[in-house]
């Protein structure tokens, strides 16, 4: 659950509004934790903002997640958890993506530790990531179909399952 913030005054939404006035599309503070929602064609130059700028220095990206929300629509939301080591001070960035078009451009020019993190999503979720520099599964087999953690992935997976005869089967002495 979260609430909106009904006053502006977070330092980094401000900074961001005075650079871009469309790079905060919401601000959301719940039990300590900032979330900025910015549009999908301005992550990267949002993100760029962030660790450049002399009064974030936001140089640490520590997570990517992602949330599928079938049914509701933008389908996706994708979350980056930056920390500004100097400031001792963490924000998220939140993008919304629709199902019928999930990409977004690429983090990994910003943040090189992104590569893994942004790979992983496009493994599970099948967020495609613009300008990535290895975009390719990193968990599954690289003839595995579909996404596993997408809402309508089957729970039995695409897959045949081999039959294991009496291999599982319970046995009847001890």
């Amino acid at each position: 659950m979260t609430e909106s913030s009904s006053k502006n005054t977070n330092v980094v939404a401000e900074c961001l509004r005075s650079w871009n006035p469309k790079a905060v599309v919401e601000l959301i503070e719940f039990r300590g934790e900032t979330t900025i929602v910015v549009p999908r064609e301005l992550l990267r130059s949002t993100a760029e903002r962030c660790r450049e700028d002399a009064n974030l220095k936001y140089n640490l990206l520590t997570d990517a997640t992602c949330v599928d929300r079938t049914p509701a629509e933008p389908r996706f939301e994708l979350n980056y958890h930056l920390v500004s080591i100097p400031r001792r001070e963490k924000v998220r960035l939140r993008v919304w993506l629709g199902g019928d078009d999930p990409a977004v451009d690429s983090l990994v020019p910003v943040w090189p530790g992104a590569n893994w993190l942004e790979r992983e999503i496009f493994d599970l979720f099948g967020i495609r990531f613009l300008g990535h520099p290895d975009l390719r599964r990193i968990l599954l087999p690289d003839d595995w179909e579909g996404h596993p953690l997408r809402r309508d992935y089957p729970v039995e997976g695409y897959r045949d399952v081999p039959n294991t005869g009496e291999l599982f089967r319970k046995s009847s002495t001890p």
